[in-house]
C-alpha cells in the first residue's frame, strides 16, 4: 500500500542510485528519451513478464502465444493503415525549433488555468488545437510563440540491404499486433485451438514520438505486452468480452501487482480520440507522481485488422463457424500494455519513505522482488564465517532468487536492500557457528528472528 505520493526525483534518484535504470549511452552525454535497464531492472522487468505471461497465456486455455519480428514486410504497416493513420500532433517552438505534442502542451497549460478546461485536448481535432493555441496565445514549454500543429508519422524508418530507397524500405514495428494479425492463419492451421482464443505476445517496440521529461513513461524504444483476442461477432456478444476483459486487467493489476484501487480509473476514448481500427476504447489509468496516465489500453477493433490484410495480401482471412454453413471473419479485442510503465507504476507504488528508521524501503510484492533473499557473512575476513555463508547461499540460489553481500557493515546492507526492494535478509554470525542458526530480517517490518538455517529456504518458499 502505497504510503504517500511518490516525487518523481525521488523515483528516478533510486532507480539510479540502486542500479534499476540508467540513461542510455551516458558517457557520451545519452541520448534523449532512451534509458537502459541495470542489474535490479532486469531482474524487475523480467518478473513483470513472466508473471504476466504465466496469468494470461500459460493459466488461460484460451490463450496462446506468439514472438513475431520487429521487421515486417512494409505492407504490413500500408495495410494496418499505420503510414497514414499513426501520427501525433506537434507544434514547433518558433525561436528553439523544439517539437512538443500540441495536445499535451494544451493539457499542461489547462492544468494551470483551469478556467479554461471547458474543452479537453482528445476531443479536439487539428484544426481545433490550432485555433486553442491561437486564441488562447499558449506557448511553448520555454514561453515562446509556436508553430499550427501538423501531423507527424510515428514509424521509424529503415532500409534493407546497401541502397536506401523506396524498395528497401521498412520500418521498425509501432506496436506488436500486426505480427499476431499476420499470422492469424498459421496459428490457427498450426494448433487445435478454436474461436473464441487469443494470442499473446511481448516484444520491443518502437515510436518516434516527442515526450516531456517522464522519464520511462514514454520512450523511443519500449517493450509491449499484447493480446488479440478473436471471437464470432453473431455468437459472442463483444460488450460482455470488453468488460470480462476489464475486470481480467483490474484483477491483475490490484491482486497480483498489489496496487491500491484508489490509484487506478477506468477511462473511455473519445470519438476523436479513439484510434482509426477501433469501434471502442477504454483506457486503464494509474495516478503516476506527474498526474493520472495511460497504463493499459483495452480496444474493441473489429474486423479492421485482418479484414485489411486480407485485401493487401490477397490471402483469405476467413473462418467457418460451428455448423460448418457460415464464412466470416473474426472480431477482435486487444488489452495492451506497456511492459515500462508497469515497471514505473511498480515503483511508484511500493516505494515508501520510513521516516521513523530513516530509510527508503522498495515493498516490492515477493514475486517482483529482484531477489527474495540477500545472504549476508557478518564479516567478510572472517573465513569460516564467509564458508557457512557460501554453503546456505548456493542452497538457495538454487532455488529462489538471491543475491550476496559482504561489504560494508550490516546495517548499510540492510538499508542496500531494503531500497533493492529484497524481502529478506539472512546473517550468519558466530553463533551459526556454534548452533547452526542465523537471523533472518524481515524488510518492511525489520524485525529479527533467529532459526535453523536448515528451515530458511522452506520459510521463505512459504512465505515468498
Amino acid at each position: 500500500m502505497q504510503a504517500q505520493m511518490t516525487t518523481l526525483d525521488s523515483l528516478v534518484g533510486l532507480t539510479k542510485r540502486r542500479g534499476f535504470v540508467f540513461q542510455t549511452s551516458s558517457i557520451y552525454g545519452g541520448l534523449a528519451n532512451s534509458y537502459d535497464y541495470g542489474p535490479l531492472g532486469t531482474e524487475l522487468l523480467r518478473n513483470i513478464k513472466n508473471l504476466w505471461w504465466q496469468v494470461f497465456v500459460q493459466q488461460r486455455t484460451d490463450m496462446v502465444g506468439l514472438d513475431s519480428q520487429i521487421l515486417l514486410h512494409p505492407k504490413t504497416w500500408v495495410a494496418s493503415g499505420h503510414t497514414t493513420a499513426f501520427n501525433d500532433p506537434l507544434v514547433e517552438d518558433l525561436v528553439t525549433q523544439k517539437r512538443y505534442r500540441a495536445d499535451h502542451l494544451i493539457a499542461e497549460w489547462q492544468e494551470k488555468n483551469p478556467q479554461f478546461k471547458d474543452t479537453a485536448p482528445e476531443n479536439m481535432t487539428i484544426a481545433t488545437m490550432a485555433s486553442y493555441i491561437a486564441e488562447h496565445k499558449i506557448p511553448s514549454p520555454e514561453g515562446n510563440a509556436v508553430s499550427p500543429p501538423k501531423v507527424f508519422n510515428l514509424l521509424f524508418e529503415t532500409a534493407i540491404g546497401a541502397v536506401a530507397g523506396e524498395k528497401s524500405r521498412v520500418y521498425l514495428r509501432g506496436e506488436t499486433a500486426q505480427g499476431i494479425f499476420t499470422n492469424f492463419t498459421n496459428i490457427r492451421n498450426s494448433t487445435r485451438i478454436q474461436l473464441p482464443f487469443g494470442v499473446g505476445q511481448v516484444g520491443k517496440s518502437f515510436r518516434n514520438e516527442v515526450t516531456t521529461g517522464q522519464f520511462v513513461f514514454r520512450t523511443l524504444e519500449f517493450e509491449q505486452a499484447e493480446i488479440e483476442y478473436f471471437f464470432d461477432p453473431e455468437t459472442e456478444n463483444w460488450q460482455v468480452l470488453l468488460a470480462a476483459w476489464k475486470q481480467a486487467l483490474w484483477s491483475f493489476v490490484t491482486q497480483d501487482l498489489q496496487i491500491a484501487e484508489k490509484h487506478l480509473r477506468w477511462r473511455k476514448h473519445t470519438d476523436t480520440e479513439r484510434s482509426h481500427y477501433s469501434k471502442d476504447t477504454y483506457d486503464l489509468e494509474y495516478n503516476f507522481p506527474f498526474g493520472w496516465k495511460e497504463l493499459w489500453g483495452l480496444a474493441y477493433r473489429t474486423d479492421y485488422d485482418l479484414k485489411q490484410h486480407q485485401e493487401f495480401s490477397g490471402e483469405s482471412q476467413l473462418v467457418t463457424d460451428a455448423t460448418n454453413t457460415r464464412h466470416f471473419i473474426p472480431h477482435v479485442i486487444e488489452p495492451a500494455v506497456g511492459i515500462n510503465r508497469l515497471f514505473m507504476m511498480i515503483l511508484a507504488e511500493h516505494y515508501w519513505e520510513d521516516d521513523e528508521r530513516s530509510r527508503v524501503v522498495l515493498r516490492l510484492p515477493c514475486q517482483l522482488a529482484p531477489y527474495k533473499v540477500a545472504v549476508f557473512p557478518l564479516a567478510r575476513n572472517k573465513p569460516e564465517l564467509v564458508a557457512t555463508a557460501q554453503t546456505l547461499y548456493q542452497q538457495l540460489a538454487a532455488e529462489i532468487p538471491a543475491t550476496w553481500d559482504d561489504r560494508s557493515n550490516i546495517g548499510k546492507r540492510y538499508l542496500y536492500q531494503d531500497e533493492a526492494g529484497t524481502p529478506y535478509c539472512v546473517t550468519i554470525d558466530y553463533q551459526t557457528l556454534e548452533d547452526g542458526s542465523v537471523t533472518l530480517r524481515t524488510r518492511d517490518t525489520t524485525d529479527q528472528v533467529r532459526m535453523a538455517s536448515s528451515q530458511v529456504l522452506e520459510h521463505l518458499k512459504k512465505n515468498c
